[in-house]
């Protein structure tokens, strides 16, 4: 297939296409009129370096991936180098789920402060019902 038809295929763009060769990310086959020509291999190329990049993934960090996959292997994820830039995401993963959990905790505490601090206590959070002179529920 052509540049454009693996293009509309893989939901990118030319461009896209072009720069991930460039990179030495996707093979540069040329036939003898100069025209790119791709195949079915590199749809899942792309594929796999699509669905990492989703996921967070620069675009080197998908590079062991794509090896794993042109090395023959049937997921691109069953190499020893992937399976190390995997733990490195992870951790790279747990240290900003412990930063937002430290910033929320420090949100939440000067919102108590601030709700603490109003004239009459916080305000309430939802009011379901509103109550009338009587004591009955409206």
């Amino acid at each position: 297939m052509r540049i454009g038809e693996l293009a509309e295929r893989a939901g990118t763009t030319t461009r896209t296409l072009r720069y991930y060769e460039s990179r030495g990310l996707l093979p540069a086959r040329r036939t003898v009129n100069g025209y790119r020509t791709y195949d079915e291999d590199d749809l899942r190329l792309l594929q796999q370096i699509r669905t990492l990049q989703d996921f967070g993934f620069d675009l080197e960090e998908t590079r062991p991936f794509v090896e794993c996959l042109r090395a023959g292997h049937p997921a691109g994820d069953s190499c020893p180098a992937s399976i190390a830039v995997y733990r490195a995401k992870l951790g790279e993963l747990d240290t900003l789920i412990e930063q937002l959990r430290s910033v929320r905790a420090q949100v939440g505490a000067q919102l108590a402060r601030a709700e603490a601090e109003l004239p009459g206590g916080p305000e309430p959070l939802c009011e379901l019902t509103h109550v009338t002179d009587g004591g009955e529920h409206e």
